[in-house]
């Protein structure tokens, strides 16, 4: 403003407070540029072999906007996605016969074209929409950037990343309960020979020749937190080592991992830590030394960060806080063994330690290093063979985990999430489909599981075998046959032992629950009541809507109709109906059946 406003006077904007600030397109004018996104560090781009340079150089500028500030991209790891992909899209241009000299030149087919040739060159329909989606993201900040920059043509088919039909990605898998244990034993082994190590510091004594060079080299990393091999102390040792020919593999290694954690150790330490919490990868190596929080009741909260929940990125997880094997602990342990790293590399990051000569911060683990602890434990997979270890399955393994404990109780297993993405993401995975197909077969033949039926034939050949002298069975299978713990529709195997209750209470279920109670058993003695029974329903269909009966009586009438009668045959069934007409049964109807 040009000065305090007062009565009488509009307000007015001086002109240089209005301008836009500069075009982000302005600061790339070349092919090889530095893009340092929020998070993750800087990312050297090279585009300086990419034809036509035109074209390139409205790429680099797009992808620059794209990370500007307030732009969709925040990672750095994104940032390496997209200029691994973008000089794709140009090797795939090369092999048109188009004359393109900038982003004006480009036409949908171009897009479709491409989509096609990575598909020909073997990638899954699940696979591909993610490399086309970054080409179309790029497109469209030069066509919001520059007007008139692309063909209205090409501008149409920019509002869809793929021509083809969405392709629901298969799930990642989680670890079995079996390969989860070694890596937890493995992990937590690692863990106490951690403690032991850096508890038991620098050791002078173990070569006696060599104590006073050992001293000054270890004093030396106290001092200045790394030793290189250029240093006096470390060419002295060395030189020790050599002349008395005493092999020293690994001599960095060995003297730092007194003071340090080690590239080594920080594999065991993040699987335990992944395992425990359930965090996502990404998520427990940006963690810092201050994520522990309102720690009470044996309880603590972990801050973190999740960069993929745009506009909620900071999050907190309650977990175990105790013991070195809680999350809690582990982490409280973790920032204790990184101490004296963290002197001489003063970040904020959870993971400080010696690595290549350097105190780094941050997890920079090659392939190597994770098969060489996998290695190094023996752990194997399901089949036996040695287990190719995935950092990113660990939290579905954990997931997976819970699951089991929770028995598959969605309220209680949704945690962090809602009901639905834990379904989708998290409980339907491979390994845990025999759980499911078993909890199928389960809730099937419960509900096609009934009584025991017992025809005459059978009933005979049991009542043979209680005579038997050798007859090994109980006094409940004898009362049974006696029709001692009859109840109205069948006699039952265990009154007191009911599964719709606890065991030594009676059996509180309706009395025609029998026709669905594992314990029952129906014998020809029984069909006269059953049959006034199926008599009774038959009438109640009459005096109550369908729905209604269907609701009360349906299941009820099907099981005697369509399992119990066929079992027993026509000429049973007739006999009983005769003695139904000659000596009817007492009718006993709680008030249940009729309400």
């Amino acid at each position: 403003m040009t000065g305090s406003p007062r009565k009488g006077r509009k307000v007015s904007f001086e002109q240089d407070g209005a301008t836009q600030g500069a075009d982000p397109w302005d600061q790339v004018s070349a092919l090889r540029f530095t893009i340092d996104p929020p998070y993750g560090g800087g990312v050297l781009v090279d585009f300086t072999t990419l034809r036509p340079r035109g074209l390139a150089l409205a790429f680099a500028r797009g992808l620059f906007s794209l990370v500007a500030p307030r732009g969709p991209i925040i990672v750095r790891t994104t940032v390496k996605a997209y200029t691994n992909t973008l000089p794709r899209f140009f090797a795939y241009l090369a092999t048109t016969t188009d004359r393109i000299d900038g982003p004006a030149d480009l036409r949908a087919r171009h897009i479709d074209g491409f989509e096609a040739w990575l598909e020909a060159a073997g990638k899954s329909r699940v696979h591909l929409p993610t490399v086309v989606a970054k080409i179309v993201a790029v497109l469209r900040r030069i066509a919001t950037d520059t007007a008139g920059a692309i063909h209205p043509e090409l501008r149409e088919r920019l509002r869809y990343v793929s021509s083809h039909p969405h392709v629901r990605p298969r799930p990642r898998d989680a670890y079995s309960p079996l390969v989860a244990r070694q890596l937890r034993d493995a992990a937590r082994a690692d863990l106490a020979a951690i403690d032991a190590r850096l508890r038991a510091g620098p050791r002078f004594d173990e070569v006696p020749e060599i104590e006073a060079a050992t001293r000054r080299a270890h004093t030396a990393i106290e001092a200045r937190g790394v030793l290189y091999y250029r240093d006096a102390e470390w060419q002295a040792l060395h030189r020790r080592f050599r002349s008395r020919n005493m092999p020293a593999p690994d001599m960095n290694i060995s003297l730092h991992a007194a003071h340090h954690l080690t590239a080594a150790d920080i594999v065991p330490l993040l699987v335990l830590l992944s395992l425990e919490t359930g965090l996502e990868l990404e998520c427990c190596k940006t963690l810092t030394i201050d994520c522990l929080r309102n720690a009470s009741g044996g309880t603590v909260d972990i801050a973190y960060i999740k960069l993929r929940a745009h506009g909620a990125e900071h999050k907190t997880i309650r977990v175990r806080d105790g013991g070195s094997t809680t999350p809690g602990g582990l982490i409280r342990r973790i920032i204790a063994h990184s101490a004296k790293a963290r002197a001489h590399n003063p970040s904020d990051c959870l993971w400080v330690y010696y690595q290549h000569g350097e105190i780094a911060d941050g997890i920079r683990h090659p392939r190597s290093t994770i098969d060489a602890w996998t290695a190094r434990h023996g752990i194997v997979d399901d089949a036996g063979t040695p287990l190719y270890l995935r950092l990113s399955q660990l939290r579905k393994t954990h997931k997976a985990l819970w699951y089991l404990k929770t028995e598959g109780h969605m309220t209680r297993f949704a945690v962090g999430h809602t009901v639905e993405i834990a379904a989708r993401h998290y409980a339907d995975v491979p390994s845990l489909r025999p759980l499911h197909e078993q909890t199928v077969v389960d809730a099937l033949e419960e509900a096609v599981a009934g009584p025991r039926l017992l025809p005459p034939l059978e009933e005979a050949q049991l009542r043979d075998s209680v005579t038997d002298p050798d007859f090994r069975g109980t006094d409940d299978t004898i009362a049974l046959l006696d029709g001692e713990q009859d109840v109205w529709l069948a006699s039952c195997a265990g009154f007191y032992t009911s599964p719709f209750s606890t065991a030594g209470s009676p059996c509180p279920t309706p009395f025609w629950g029998c026709l669905d109670c594992r314990n029952a058993v129906i014998t020809a003695r029984k069909l006269p009541a059953i049959l006034a029974f199926l008599a009774f329903i038959d009438e109640q269909r009459t005096a109550m809507g369908q729905a209604e009966w269907a609701a009360k009586f349906g299941h009820a009438h099907a099981r005697i109709a369509r399992q119990i009668l066929p079992a027993f045959g026509d000429d049973v069934v007739a006999q009983a109906r005769t003695q139904i007409a000659t000596h009817p049964p007492a009718l006993y109807l709680p008030p249940e059946a009729r309400a």
